[in-house]
């Protein structure tokens, strides 16, 4: 049920007002008050009534924050003493899904045991009915955006007098995305920053650019950047959990770029960041120099945030735009990203920040195909028969002397996914193909079994 980002599928196929209302009820069986949000998209209403309703009839307290970023709804959690918080959303998935995700009070995802002790209790069709006279209470609180913008306030400051900095001089321009991340350019501009927006008015059907924040989709954002000579362009998806950056030159940051700034800031010598397997090794060689480390993860924002609570875990990040300021909070946090990007712009430019950053190949591709599973299968033999170093946290990352690849299936869509880098374009296109070929001959040999 519970993929790597919680339920995610098409409205009325996938994810209904039926699974709303029994997710809600497993949620009620270890809590008293539970906050309950949504993103922009118009479906969330019925899904956020299921998940109210399911809650209530079981005796729990539902703190109602309305439509809310992601990250504000996971905060809330904590700050409203909430036993756990329920996010109707589908981030940056199209306009036709929607989906379910849980957060702890820490404002960390709920980790893989616990979603197995949901997915246990929703099959069982079990729930914690309460009696007639003990139904809890649907509390609206429209506090929840506040409270976050006052806490990017907090941190934006400390950051910038850590650094010696203020940013009435920085010009930012935010890429709302039609989501629900218009909470971080009420920060920057509070902070003192000249701030423009684009597609700011919340609209589920995200008519100004796809909601996933890719290089494709911000092209309006690097060309007003760039246009206009801003020092800064940043850009939410749906749900303002991630946050992709364009710099002062007008150029879209990769992911692993923008990994790797962050990590350079926040990792000090001894110090280890969290992030994925298929994240770049420039991250590695960059952090190499600092004396300090990568430590990998599986695939997954909730896998990055329970690897920061490791000692010595600084900094957890995925080049999806997910990223983890784990003395902050453990949910990624778009405009907490935002912000600390903007005192770092303000400190040096970005591009100076991303010319010390080596730049390698790497290729990115997927595969479709409705058995994923058993091609995962079959390529793990091949790949065990032919090759030394596999690491098999997540998928199939192989390590040869030229670089890396990685076999891995998708969490959330019928794909299996490839992902190759070396040190040179050549290798890197070599390794790609490998990799490609052996998805291709295990999806073929599923074929000719028929």
């Amino acid at each position: 049920m519970f993929g790597t980002s919680g339920v995610r599928g098409r409205v009325g196929v996938d994810v209904t007002a039926d699974l709303a209302l029994a997710v809600a009820r497993a949620v009620a069986v270890d809590a008293d008050r539970v906050v309950v949000g949504r993103d922009v998209r118009d479906s969330g209403r019925a899904l956020v009534d299921a998940v109210c309703a399911g809650l209530t009839e079981c005796g729990v307290d539902a703190i109602d924050v309305g439509t809310a970023s992601t990250p504000t709804i996971a905060r809330a959690v904590g700050s409203r003493d909430a036993d756990a918080g329920v996010a109707i959303t589908a981030s940056h998935n199209p306009p036709a899904d929607n989906g379910i995700k849980l957060w702890s009070p820490s404002g960390q995802a709920f980790d893989e045991e616990r979603l197995a002790a949901i997915e246990r209790r929703v099959e069982s069709e079990a729930a914690p009915f309460a009696d007639w006279d003990g139904h809890g209470d649907r509390i609206r609180w429209d506090g929840a955006a506040d409270a976050h913008r006052r806490a990017l306030l907090e941190t934006g400051r400390r950051r910038a007098a850590d650094a010696g900095v203020d940013l009435d001089d920085l010009h930012v321009v935010v890429d709302v995305g039609n989501g629900t991340g218009g909470v971080t350019a009420d920060a920057l501009h509070e902070l003192g920053a000249t701030v423009e927006t684009l597609n700011a008015q919340p609209d589920g059907r995200f008519p100004g650019r796809p909601s996933e924040p890719t290089a494709d989709a911000c092209t309006g954002l690097t060309a007003h950047v760039a246009a206009r000579d801003a020092d800064l362009g940043v850009a939410h998806d749906g749900d303002a959990d991630r946050m992709m950056a364009v710099d002062d030159a007008g150029r879209f940051l990769s992911g692993d770029e923008l990994l790797a700034v962050f990590a350079l800031e926040e990792a000090g010598s001894g110090d280890r960041v969290a992030a994925p397997v298929d994240t770049s090794l420039a991250v590695q060689d960059a952090l190499a120099a600092r004396g300090a480390s990568v430590v990998r993860t599986r695939v997954g924002d909730a896998y990055v945030a329970e690897k920061t609570r490791e000692e010595g875990v600084a900094f957890g990040g995925e080049p999806s735009g997910a990223w983890i300021f784990p003395t902050e909070t453990r949910c990624p946090d778009g405009p907490l990203a935002a912000v600390a990007l903007a005192v770092l712009a303000a400190d040096r430019p970005l591009s100076e920040r991303t010319d010390a950053i080596p730049a390698y190949p790497i290729r990115r591709e997927a595969v479709e195909t409705t058995r994923k599973e058993s091609a995962m299968a079959a390529v793990t033999d091949r790949v065990r028969e032919s090759y030394d170093d596999v690491n098999d946290i997540d998928g199939l990352r192989v390590g040869v002397e030229e670089g890396w690849f990685l076999i891995r299936a998708s969490g959330t869509q019928p794909l299996v996914r490839v992902t190759a880098e070396a040190r040179d374009p050549e290798a890197a296109d070599r390794l790609r193909a490998e990799a490609r070929s052996l998805v291709d001959d295990a999806v073929a040999g599923l074929d000719d079994a028929e």
